[in-house]
């Protein structure tokens, strides 16, 4: 049984559960109306998960859910994880004996001995009768929603429309909790207010059938009988887990890591399982499950004694890119000593879950541009320094957003100079025409920013830029904590040349006829010329576009 069929297993499960959850809570939420409300929103509810198919999926999903979650408990080589991870973990081990007793009282009298259970009579158990057992049920509820909330925000965070959904799903993830124990609390003082009718609280348990004391400590064997039976489980998991680590011991592996650290690590352990045992720092944003790639390492030593890849790491190294010597620290178990080099750094957030593996360093065409503000030394020479922080980033922003909104990433800012990248992803094609697009937005905002500080400024502001398209080397490129996307090579050199130029030419833009040809853009109106670069043999030929209003549109 493979792990990933395991885990599509348990989410499915999981699915069915969560709308167990969702429903019943909103059934709650009707005791703000009425407890007639509630009551009929129960018919409907029980119509569904009472009927043959609704008992099947709701009681399957609780046994495959449970058995597999102890299985993955078992299957795990080390319980060193992150804390939302161990959180989620602790509440689902408490989860079932928390359950039980209302499971017992319900569903489970229901079907032995045909005790029914309308909100009636469960609210005036949980509320006036018995208020610790209340108390603990609303404990129950509230840990059930929060493991439910855990795993689905865990499971979407990768999605890109997530961000943007988080705030309206936090929103009904806080509500509905909220209007559920409200909706119960308003029930429990109607309840209460008709238990003070004399006769009403006989009649009502008459009529519903209430256990007698026979059928109680029946109920009450069942209970514990589930109890032992879980406790029983949950130490044979983990008898079998040491009885494994003993195993795992005579055979270890030597995992050695940069900086000449070597973890020592029993066999059958990942990698990443091995640099959690030893507390190194390790990125793994879906916690070890192979649904993203920010665990992945470069095999220095041993690549070749290590099992090739399974389909599902084989789907994530090829939606990176990821080289021939890159794999899954959370997916690859070692036979062998290997070295490895984690290429994330441990704080690597979701976005950059499935990023492409360029920490390593890629070839690829694509576009650069470079931009520059004129004269703005000599302007900056009269201004406080302050003013020229503040002018320095309301340039930054207009141009940055401007090359942001056509697809580009913002790549440096040196001085009164950016840098940008086009078509990373893309390819020089769309990389050209985005960076093209890009000119005109910038020269916009730049003009508009203008003449918003036209009282500050002594003259206009204006800028030029060179855009050239061509192979780069793409990588993150830094030290320390202060890593960044970058690209080096010709085609930068010459990009920065062509920036150089517009001063040369009195031009806002200078292009090459390497990126007209990529956009398939005419640009033969525009004047010629061949520009020479320095150490670089040959000339490179040019457009020089004087205003970037005069661009054909893209």
């Amino acid at each position: 049984m493979s792990r990933v069929f395991v885990r599509r297993l348990r989410l499915g499960a999981a699915f069915v559960l969560l709308a167990y959850l969702i429903l019943h809570f909103a059934n709650h939420a009707l005791g703000l109306v009425s407890l007639e409300a509630m009551g009929a929103g129960r018919w409907w509810f029980l119509a569904l998960w009472r009927s043959a198919p609704g008992t099947l999926a709701l009681y399957g999903a609780i046994t495959a859910h449970g058995l597999l979650a102890l299985w993955l408990l078992y299957d795990r080589r080390t319980l060193r994880m992150p804390p939302w991870e161990a959180t989620q973990y602790a509440i689902g081990l408490l989860l079932p004996a928390l359950l039980v007793v209302h499971v017992v009282s319900t569903r489970i009298a229901w079907w032995r001995f045909g005790v029914d259970d309308p909100y009636q009579r469960i609210v005036l158990g949980l509320s006036l009768q018995s208020p610790e057992f209340g108390a603990r049920q609303t404990l129950t509820l509230v840990l059930a929603w929060l493991h439910a909330c855990i795993g689905v925000h865990y499971w979407l965070r990768f999605r890109s429309w997530y961000p943007r959904a988080l705030p309206w799903l936090f929103t009904v993830a806080l509500l509905l909790p909220t209007l559920a124990l409200l909706g119960f609390v308003v029930a429990g003082r109607e309840v209460a207010a008709l238990a003070r009718t004399p006769g009403w609280t006989e009649a009502m348990l008459r009529s519903v059938h209430a256990a007698g004391p026979a059928e109680a400590a029946r109920l009450v064997a069942i209970r514990r009988g589930f109890l032992d039976t879980y406790l029983i489980a949950l130490v044979v998991v983990f008898t079998a887990r040491g009885g494994r680590r003993l195993l795992e011991r005579r055979r270890s592996i030597r995992i050695a890591y940069p900086n000449g650290r070597v973890v020592i690590a029993p066999g059958g352990f990942t990698i990443l399982e091995a640099s959690r045992l030893a507390g190194i720092p390790h990125a793994s944003v879906c916690g070890g499950r192979g649904r993203c790639s920010t665990c992945r390492v470069r095999i220095v030593g041993g690549l070749e004694g290590l099992p090739p890849p399974r389909e599902a790491e084989r789907r994530v190294l090829a939606r990176v890119g990821a080289a021939p010597d890159v794999r899954l620290a959370c997916q690859t178990r070692p036979a062998g000593d290997v070295a490895v080099e984690p290429l994330l750094a441990p704080s690597v957030v979701p976005a950059e879950a499935f990023g492409t593996d360029v920490r390593q360093g890629r070839e690829q065409e694509l576009a650069v541009l470079f931009a520059d503000l004129r004269g703005f030394t000599r302007m900056a020479e009269n201004k406080l320094p302050y003013d020229v922080v503040f002018l320095l980033n309301r340039y930054f922003e207009a141009v940055g957003t401007a090359i942001t909104g056509a697809g580009g990433v913002t790549n440096q800012f040196t001085g009164d100079g950016v840098m940008a990248l086009f078509g990373i992803e893309s390819g020089p094609a769309a990389g050209s025409r985005q960076a093209l697009v890009a000119a005109r937005a910038m020269v916009e905002r730049v003009n508009a920013l203008s003449a918003e500080l036209a009282g500050d400024l002594p003259t206009p502001l204006r800028i030029g830029i060179g855009i050239h398209a061509g192979p780069a080397v793409v990588g993150r490129m830094g030290w320390g904590e202060s890593f960044y996307l970058t690209a080096v090579g010709d085609t930068v050199h010459v990009a920065a040349r062509l920036e150089q130029a517009t001063k040369d030419y009195a031009a806002e833009l200078v292009v090459s006829e390497d990126v007209a040809r990529h956009a398939t853009l005419d640009l033969s109106h525009f004047p010629a010329h061949d520009l020479s670069v320095r150490n670089r043999a040959g000339k490179v030929a040019i457009r020089v576009i004087d205003h970037v209003t005069n661009l054909p549109t893209i």
